[in-house]
């Protein structure tokens, strides 16, 4: 991937307790423009990220995922399309206050993450309130969290912690595609979701706001179970 110009490998010792090169710039010096900038959190092949791009060629779009192999697939069907606004990140999430700056981030998707269902996990979980806390600063206030999930756990949680937290839930789906909420947009699949579905499990969605300025905190019956 090292020849790929859209994707991005920083060393760990660029973004441990650094700022990425990056960081506030996004637009101007990857994109060469000052389009709006959407994130896709765990991207895996892409599929998501590429077909919003597809569909929104006036806004950027970046997919973050730590493994490489993944990313390749995405990025090699990027350039075979000559899609110039999409890039791909590898890093892992939990540096990600090193890349973004305030407000810089128009919407985040969250594309089938792993549910962090055992005990003590509850930091890793991509909508956790450790997570909420750092996606606030680089969220344009009024930029939207999407997510989609197989996990009725997660789904909970989630929507648990967004009334805990008195955030703003705008729309939520236990079934979104027995649902009049799927769109052109929610119907894109993932590798993971087609291999959900087939499963026969239900796909959630949540779309939810994150504005405000107290600190975002876990539900107590999660802190205590979780």
């Amino acid at each position: 991937m090292k020849d790929f110009q859209h994707v991005i490998q920083p060393q760990l010792e660029e973004v441990l307790n650094n700022d990425y090169l990056l960081k506030g710039q996004w637009g101007g010096k990857q994109f060469k423009n000052n389009n709006p900038v959407v994130l896709e959190l765990g991207c895996g092949k892409g599929e998501y990220t590429l077909g919003l791009a597809r569909s929104f060629p006036e806004k950027n779009f970046i997919g973050i995922d730590i493994k490489g192999a993944r990313i390749w697939r995405g990025a090699k069907t990027a350039k075979e399309e000559k899609l110039g606004n999409v890039c791909f990140l590898r890093t892992r999430i939990e540096f990600i206050d090193s890349f973004f700056g305030k407000d810089e981030i128009e919407e985040i998707w969250i594309t089938f993450p792993d549910p962090q269902l055992k005990r003590g996990r509850i930091k890793k979980r991509l909508t956790g309130s450790g997570f909420l806390n750092s996606y606030r600063y680089f969220l344009k206030p009024g930029g939207l969290i999407h997510l989609k999930t197989d996990s009725s756990e997660l789904f909970n949680y989630t929507k648990q912690l967004l009334i805990h937290n008195g955030l703003k839930e705008m729309v939520a789906s236990s079934d979104l595609y027995s649902s009049s909420v799927a769109n052109e947009f929610l119907k894109i699949k993932t590798h993971y979701e087609q291999v959900f579905l087939g499963q026969g499990k239900k796909i959630k969605y949540l779309q939810f706001l994150i504005d405000g300025n107290n600190k975002i905190t876990e539900p107590l019956f999660d802190k205590e179970h979780g």
